[in-house]
């Protein structure tokens, strides 16, 4: 055999042949899934590039204005839906060793999210497109655009509550149940998503029912220990990667651990 002829994973030195390190799995999960919630924190602009379509919607859809922010925004939480998907999938086969229900249940919540997201997406892209192709056009009626405008700041305004308000409630319960179960990660982290998600909820109810806009400072306050806790549970994982404990062994079932059974 030549020197430069060699077996996967192993790099040819100076004649010698060095194996490569592989990342340990269980580190690449972690990794993974820190960088991907981090990663949904790019959606903390878009208040602010949408503000123009929220707060002048009629003057926008006829043509004031430059929609480039509006755009961007609006990519940027295509890549936090996709992104949320991920945390949840990436966590998916170490979650269900504690709780196959609370990991099924992240999974779906996640997915839901997703979903109402692209919905407020779609509309603000519709309103993009009623500026672009139909105001400008010969005997488009103005009044009747700016009405269909309102309505659909008003569906990304109910679909924002919903999905990037009300479901990292039900996300941070599940996912906080699982990291305190299992101690994959310092326990005062499951604790901040378990003072946190209950606040963002009355928080919720409140906006649900009117008492003050889904955007304002006391919303932003509530929803400020649920947002600690995803920065982080992301950085920790970034940077220090699971505690050790029987969970992330190599010996670890891939099935859920009874009830009862004590996992860190």
């Amino acid at each position: 055999m030549t020197a430069a002829t060699h077996t996967p994973h192993t790099t040819p030195t100076a004649g010698r042949v060095i194996p490569r390190r592989r990342m340990e799995p269980n580190r690449r999960i972690s990794l993974t899934a820190g960088i991907l919630y981090v990663l949904t924190f790019v959606s903390i602009p878009t208040l602010g590039l949408s503000k123009p379509v929220k707060d002048h919607v009629g003057t926008f859809i006829l043509g004031a204005g430059s929609d480039t922010g509006v755009l961007w925004g609006a990519a940027s939480e295509v890549i936090v839906g996709i992104a949320g998907i991920g945390t949840a999938v990436v966590l998916y086969p170490i979650a269900k060793r504690v709780s196959q229900t609370a990991a099924l249940g992240f999974v779906t919540a996640r997915l839901l999210e997703t979903c109402l997201i692209f919905v407020g997406v779609i509309s603000l892209l519709t309103i993009i497109t009623l500026r672009t192709d139909v105001a400008g056009t010969a005997g488009a009626n103005s009044a009747a655009l700016v009405t269909t405008g309102h309505g659909l700041v008003a569906v990304y305004t109910w679909t924002f509550l919903l999905s990037q308000s009300l479901m990292p409630v039900a996300c941070d319960l599940l996912l906080g149940y699982v990291l305190y179960r299992s101690g994959l990660v310092p326990r005062i982290l499951p604790i901040v998503a378990f003072v946190g998600a209950p606040l963002l909820l009355a928080s919720d109810i409140a906006v649900f029912f009117g008492a003050y806009p889904n955007v304002s400072p006391v919303a932003a306050l509530a929803a400020l220990p649920v947002a600690a806790f995803e920065l982080s549970l992301g950085l920790w994982l970034i940077v220090k990667g699971f505690e050790p404990t029987p969970l992330t062994s190599t010996n670890a079932p891939s099935t859920p651990f009874p009830d009862g059974l004590p996992v860190a």
